[in-house]
């Protein structure tokens, strides 16, 4: 009980969720974004007056006007359409399953961005890092540091963030772990800060009940030794440098596809990147 309190308080900045009306959601945004209205109107090439007149609800805002609200706030597009609702027009911005007909040429783009990571691993991931698909490399990967997924899969998606802080899954073989997971946790910080969504904020929430997390989150990081931040996998007597990088999909039009990711590992040394190219021959030539 102690430690969820504890976590609540950690995450308050980010578990504002949005009021209901347009002109409450607008000035919301805005302080978010650390806006005057006075820098907000210009921007959007409308007065001061009529803007506050908008967030107090004297004014009822056009369609065009929400949406060049939006853009000049950088409002992702699933909080556009939440925007549009409550000022009473319908959504812009369709939300498609990754598997629709209409996205087959972007997953067919994801596949190839996957295959050509191989031998190192890859994930396409959600913005609150539900698993959507992952290449060899990455399976190899997952199998060797924890073992292979269960017979009968675990109901809904698997979570990335919830295996990297989870002492049930990768945090024992991350020999760095303290690091790593500060690190990602100001990531997620940053996302539930910069989309709004109850959903970022309630993940954020989630990975703080975890053992120690919440006291981690607000530590003080490490000098850093290096250029980029090194994942330290390790078990037994074997090692695994990598570092990540992760993609994004421009102009989406597409809510799900703005927030898709992808993540590619590349080895921070010989010997990593010579232990992933044994283990895809292995795979490829399993009587040699």
């Amino acid at each position: 009980m102690y430690e969820s309190r504890q976590a609540r308080q950690t995450i308050d900045p980010f578990m504002s969720f949005l009021p209901s009306t347009f002109g409450q959601r607008l000035r919301w945004w805005r302080a978010h974004r650390g806006q005057s209205q006075l820098a907000l109107a210009g921007a959007a090439d409308t007065s001061q007056r009529h803007l506050s007149f908008l967030e107090s609800g004297r004014a009822t805002p056009s369609r065009d006007m929400v949406l060049r609200l939006a853009a000049v706030l950088d409002v992702p597009l699933r909080q556009q359409n939440a925007l549009l609702l409550a000022a009473g027009f319908a959504p812009v911005w369709r939300e498609s399953a990754l598997s629709a007909p209409e996205l087959k040429e972007v997953t067919s783009a994801l596949d190839f961005m996957l295959a050509q990571q191989e031998p190192y691993p890859a994930f396409v991931i959600d913005r609150r890092w539900n698993l959507l698909r992952a290449n060899r490399g990455a399976v190899r990967m997952v199998d060797f540091l924890i073992g292979p997924p269960p017979k009968e899969p675990p109901p809904g998606p698997v979570n990335l963030a919830d295996a990297l802080v989870s002492p049930a899954a990768l945090r024992p073989v991350i020999a760095n772990w303290e690091e790593v997971a500060l690190y990602f946790l100001r990531g997620v910080q940053a996302d539930a800060a910069g989309d709004g969504t109850p959903a970022t904020a309630e993940l954020l929430a989630r990975l703080m009940t975890y053992p120690d997390v919440a006291a981690l989150a607000r530590a003080v990081p490490a000098e850093p030794h290096g250029p980029v931040l090194t994942i330290h996998f390790r078990k037994g007597e074997t090692s695994l440098r990598l570092f990540t990088t992760i993609a994004t999909l421009g102009t989406a039009h597409d809510v799900t596809l703005q927030e898709v990711r992808i993540e590619c590992f590349f080895p921070s040394d010989a010997p990593t990147a010579r232990l992933f190219a044994q283990w895809a021959s292995a795979a490829e030539n399993p009587g040699s």
